[in-house]
């Protein structure tokens, strides 16, 4: 029996709405207040940014299928996603508050970075994911452009503490990769995935 719907266990406005341009129906699967959803996220010693982003996925998805069960929900499969920013093996997560934020976007400024968002999707009984890799080279960034963009208040809650569909792009010079995919949800991989599992995209 092919589902007709698939759990976005993701808090991300950004994701619901690329999930929404696929055409495909989904429901919330938000954690539960107990939920430690934001120590999913803590970086291994020596971990390389792929590694990172991929088990760390796998470990929301382990969350959100344990939640699904303990809720006694519909079965249908789950869909996560975590997206990171990488300079070198340099992880950049999301920003602890404006001063972390600064911080990061001085050290992303004048250079090229990589954006990798790992995606997942999975049931009790099978799960399958998928890994896309961006470039991103922002312009030079003067101190007090930076403060401003941070002043805005939207690096907070975001990887590398920029959002490539905000007012971050007046300062981006060159994509190479899925634009969706830095938005946090990479349209193709997550097509595929969800074709694997009898969705019709």
């Amino acid at each position: 029996m092919k589902p007709d719907f698939v759990y976005l266990a993701s808090q991300s406005p950004r994701r619901r709405q690329l999930l929404e341009q696929l055409g495909v129906r989904h429901e919330l699967l938000l954690p539960d207040p107990h939920e430690d959803a934001e120590g999913l996220e803590v970086v291994l010693r020596g971990e390389s940014p792929t590694a990172y982003v991929q088990r760390v996925t796998q470990l929301k998805l382990d969350a959100a299928l344990a939640r699904l069960q303990r809720r006694g929900l519909p079965v249908a499969p789950v869909l996560c996603s975590d997206t990171t920013v990488a300079l070198g093996r340099t992880i950049y997560g999301k920003p602890a508050d404006a001063a972390d934020a600064r911080r990061m976007l001085g050290e992303l400024a004048g250079r090229t970075h990589r954006v990798l968002t790992a995606v997942a999707v999975g049931t009790s009984r099978r799960r399958a994911q998928a890994l896309s890799v961006s470039q991103v080279r922002f312009a030079p960034m003067s101190r007090p452009q930076i403060a401003a963009y941070v002043a805005g208040g939207e690096p907070m809650g975001k990887a590398g503490a920029y959002a490539v569909q905000g007012r971050a792009a007046a300062h981006i010079v060159h994509i190479a990769g899925s634009y969706s995919g830095i938005m946090g949800l990479p349209m193709y991989e997550t097509a595929q995935l969800l074709s694997s599992f009898g969705f019709k995209i």
